[in-house]
């Protein structure tokens, strides 16, 4: 079978490139262009490891077609620090302990990103909901949970998208 041409934004920067028809867009990020940050977890939708922003929208990676990312936008973990300046949530996690093993760190890090994009004064529970897709091995999710309430609360008072 033909390879498809996609065209798509990845952390701002514009990328093009052929994919196999059933690529999944995981692979496409990892082989085709080596954005590693998002990682290969289950290949089933179940971990959210390798979870990803496509146009402002959470999903994930191992499940998401590559073709169908023709277009829009892209956004990794990769993407989140300003050059050297880490994204408050990374920082966050950092900070507070939240990632241990780093099974879960990019998959956390998106979903938080999402929550915190649509409701910048999230509750406990809105983190809880909003971190549910993503499995955790050894944090006991206590030190995500506050992380992420604790990088809400200086991006409200010191602003970051």
């Amino acid at each position: 079978m033909a390879k498809t041409p996609i065209a798509f934004s990845l952390n701002g920067m514009e990328r093009s490139m052929f994919v196999d028809p059933g690529q999944n867009l995981l692979d496409a990020l990892r082989r085709g262009v080596g954005d590693l940050s998002p990682k290969y977890g289950c290949a089933q939708g179940t971990c959210g490891t390798c979870s990803v922003l496509v146009d402002g929208k959470l999903q994930l990676a191992c499940i998401t077609l590559a073709e169908a990312v023709a277009g829009s936008s892209v956004t990794t973990t990769a993407g989140l620090a300003d050059g050297s300046e880490l994204h408050p949530l990374q920082r966050s996690f950092m900070d507070n302990f939240a990632a241990q093993c780093g099974y879960c760190t990019p998959g956390m890090l998106m979903a938080a990103k999402a929550l915190l994009d649509r409701n910048p004064s999230p509750q406990r529970q809105d983190v809880v909901e909003a971190i549910s897709g993503n499995l955790c091995r050894c944090t006991g999710y206590e030190p995500i949970i506050d992380a992420i309430l604790k990088a809400a609360a200086f991006m409200r008072t010191r602003g970051r998208p």
